[in-house]
């Protein structure tokens, strides 16, 4: 995909990562005695609440959910590779003041659904957009998460990633925000 602009790596990250990948191995025993068919996953979650507490997965789909999970998990266990959530599910109310602060920031509505796309069409609201950080994770995600159904969507939004289990078929938001971008 496109991108308008490379976001350096920033140094703390990667100690970030290295710290969160050691703590999920001092909880791994207690993971395994918690729920041992999940506990590499478990163990991951644990130690990424405490890198991103304000972190808040309520609202999304049990398969977005599922996928998330199982994509960080693999990021931290296999990469070394952190991924946090910025922003998952929205409420529809939520969603209509991000598009209508928009919309006074930039001054049209047209412009305004290039970055924030009003309830009745965000997928945050169906609970199966994630909008993820670092710039390093999502990168990662965007190479490797096909295999967890989770896909970049947007050129201009790096962070943003959407859960299709039928992803044979394009997601219909790409294509419009494709034909808006030609214009």
């Amino acid at each position: 995909m496109n991108e308008p602009h490379i976001i350096p790596p920033r140094p703390r990250d990667r100690l970030f990562a290295v710290l969160a990948l050691v703590l999920a191995v001092l909880l791994l025993p207690a993971a395994f005695v918690r729920n041992p068919g999940r506990a590499r996953e478990l163990a991951c979650d644990w130690a990424l609440g405490i890198r991103f507490p304000a972190e808040d997965l309520t609202g999304l789909t049990d398969g977005a959910r599922a996928a998330f999970t199982a994509a960080r998990a693999g990021a931290l266990w296999r990469y070394g590779q952190l991924i946090g959530l910025t922003s998952g599910y929205r409420d529809p109310l939520v969603q209509q003041q991000l598009f209508d602060q928009e919309v006074r920031r930039v001054g049209s509505l047209a412009a305004a659904r290039m970055l924030v796309l009003p309830p009745a069409e965000s997928r945050h609201v169906k609970g199966i957009a994630l909008d993820v950080r670092p710039y390093e994770g999502a990168r990662w995600l965007e190479e490797h998460g096909a295999h967890y159904d989770l896909y970049r969507i947007y050129d201009n939004e790096w962070w943003h990633f959407e859960y299709h289990p039928d992803a044979d078929l394009p997601p219909p938001t790409q294509e419009i925000r494709n034909a808006r971008q030609a214009r």
